[in-house]
């Protein structure tokens, strides 16, 4: 009975906050989120990262460790993709893969695993989603635009959050208590903000192939969390990390990936990545409190 009590615990804030935005989303459909999107990308999630990095469970290896460990997930998750893709005769397979490849490990990845593990989860799923942001600055914006925008990296503030977060990893500095309060309290926000605009979002998202984005859906949030669990048994890896590893590979498309085409992509790329995104996202309202339960249950 307890484990039913934590499930819950865990997943009713996130639900309950995402609820709130999809409700305000379909009452007012002109509520504008720009300043949501601009607050959490500039400074929400920079703050995001350096408080979720500076937790008292990571040192550097574990950071790094977990790094490489969803860096092999993702290159699974690449696998699957393509396949999919090509079994779907999809005619471009490389515009059309970010949102198999990069899942919501920011938005609901971060929360969830708070609500489960505490502090020290959240650590390890900053460090997870560190990497996610990387790539959707990075490979994202190649794979959308088919050329390597640097651009885009240097004008990332979340780009610089990582990198000092790394570097006070790297030389075991801890925050100063006014900075650690500080972005504690940003993050917090954050999350809430986040959720809010990701409920919204999901009214304003349409789907335009329903089936296409069924198959996509699945790869990502059926596929995802078994590549996830392939990976904690190869390496053999145990505790709230490895159930951190398995929330995050279970995340739905990441919202980001629907921003960087639509800036980079043509509208039937569009529509298709937001398709997957928002059956993705529905999707995980089922298969996220299964994968949960398993974590809460085998690693803890």
């Amino acid at each position: 009975m307890e484990i039913y009590i934590k499930l819950f615990e865990v997943l009713f804030p996130v639900f309950f906050v995402l609820f709130i935005g999809y409700y305000l989303g379909k009452k007012n459909s002109k509520i504008d989120t720009t300043f949501i999107t601009t607050f959490a990308a500039n400074i929400g999630s920079p703050a995001m990262i350096i408080y979720s990095l500076n937790a008292e469970f990571i040192t550097f290896e574990v950071f790094k460790s977990y790094f490489w460990y969803y860096l092999i997930a993702i290159s699974c998750f690449f696998v699957v993709g393509v396949s999919l893709l090509y079994l779907l005769k999809v005619k471009d397979i490389i515009r059309e893969l970010p949102p198999l490849l990069m899942p919501n490990t920011g938005n609901l990845g971060l929360p969830l695993s708070l609500f489960a593990y505490g502090q020290s989860g959240l650590g390890v799923a900053g460090a997870i989603s560190a990497l996610i942001i990387l790539f959707h600055f990075t490979v994202g914006v190649f794979l959308a635009d088919r050329k390597f925008n640097f651009d885009v990296v240097i004008k990332s503030p979340p780009f610089y959050a990582i990198i000092i977060s790394v570097i006070l990893l790297y030389y075991n500095i801890k925050l100063p208590t006014f900075v650690e309060n500080t972005s504690s309290l940003l993050t917090y926000a954050t999350i809430f903000l986040i959720l809010m605009s990701l409920g919204i979002a999901l009214t304003r998202l349409k789907v335009f192939s329903f089936n296409k984005a069924l198959v996509c859906s699945v790869g990502r949030v059926i596929l995802g969390p078994i590549i996830g669990f392939g990976v904690i048994k190869i390496f053999n890896l145990n505790g709230f990390a490895a159930g951190v590893l398995l929330i995050q590979c279970s995340m739905p498309s990441a919202v980001l990936n629907y921003l960087i085409a639509t800036m980079y992509s043509s509208k039937k790329i569009v529509d298709s990545v937001a398709s997957t995104i928002v059956v993705s996202t529905f999707m995980s309202f089922i298969t996220i409190p299964i994968v949960i339960f398993f974590a809460l249950k085998y690693f803890n």
